[in-house]
């Protein structure tokens, strides 16, 4: 019995990479909801507003530490907010990533596409795997290489 390999998103042309590419997500009423709430908290974080109510929990809680006799409990308040506050933001600001990285992907997809003489292949790269990737890298380099080498000597393979 012949075992079929189906080919990689990177393998057809024809649209864009399918929504099984770890980089494309569902379009499920969660993972909506679960977008919206991330774009929202990355972008309020990211503002001076969230930055100034940091300043103030810290300078708050510096204050407080002789009021507490800078006891094990004063300390354990701001690891474990700085903490919780780390564990989750992680999570926020990956989902940011992976939506902002897809949108560039597309772009680059739309350029690649429109311009006559790029390669096509390229569209839907960032599925593949590291061992492809390093493959194709080795592949540009062995041609920017013989294309300067060519420049020098004033020699093209591409003649009619």
């Amino acid at each position: 019995m012949r075992k079929e390999t189906l080919p990689s998103s990177t393998d057809t042309l024809d649209t864009v990479p399918d929504t099984s590419s770890p980089a494309y997500a569902a379009r499920h009423p969660l993972t909506r909801a679960f977008d919206t709430f991330a774009s929202a908290v990355t972008r309020w974080a990211g503002s001076p507003v969230a930055f100034g109510m940091a300043v103030i929990s810290i300078v708050v809680w510096a204050v407080t530490g002789p009021v507490f006799h800078y006891s094990e409990d004063w300390q354990l308040v701001i690891n474990t907010g700085t903490t919780i506050v780390t564990f989750v933001m992680v999570f926020l600001i990956q989902q940011s990533q992976n939506k902002d990285s897809v949108a560039l992907h597309l772009k680059l997809n739309e350029l690649l596409a429109s311009h006559r003489q790029a390669d096509n292949h390229l569209i839907g790269i960032e599925d593949a795997s590291e061992e492809e990737l390093r493959r194709l890298a080795a592949a540009y380099l062995k041609m920017t290489t013989k294309e300067d080498s060519e420049a020098i000597t004033g020699t093209s393979s591409g003649t009619a």
